[in-house]
């Protein structure tokens, strides 16, 4: 999580709102690593953790990401669960809940959903403070 809060510290000083992701390997290896990129890219679907599925689905090419787990700073959206889903990740590990557009638990729980195909391992909380904290000094100096 150390290391996804780096990235989200990043994308925070290139004026995006602070979220930061990993997807480590079977061998718990990085296999990528993002931030936000919305604003720099004028793209909405620019979420930290579509960056880093992309990234590691080139890098080992196949768009399956079985065995690999994805660590970022605040739980995912709508958007980004269903790419996860998708993609078969193992497992998501998030810092803090969004109250208002989680889907890992918070308004939605798209990982417990009996409907898709698919479930993972959800392990919410790890460095909650810190993560919550970044979010929230970011929105604070942006009013």
């Amino acid at each position: 999580m150390r290391e996804a809060l780096k990235e989200a510290k990043k994308g925070w000083l290139g004026g995006e709102v602070p979220v930061g992701a990993l997807l480590i390997g079977q061998s718990n290896e990085i296999l990528a690593r993002d931030h936000n990129r919305c604003v720099s890219c004028n793209d909405p679907t620019a979420h930290a953790e579509i960056l880093v599925i992309r990234q590691a689905a080139k890098l080992l090419e196949n768009y399956r990401l079985n065995g690999t787990s994805m660590v970022v700073t605040i739980e995912p959206c709508p958007m980004c669960m269903g790419a996860i889903i998708n993609a078969r990740l193992d497992t998501l590990v998030f810092g803090a809940f969004d109250l208002k557009s989680g889907a890992a638990g918070s308004t939605h729980n798209l990982s417990d959903d009996g409907r898709f195909n698919h479930r993972l391992k959800v392990i919410p909380g790890i460095m909650e403070r810190q993560c919550r904290e970044l979010m929230q000094d970011f929105f604070r100096k942006r009013r």
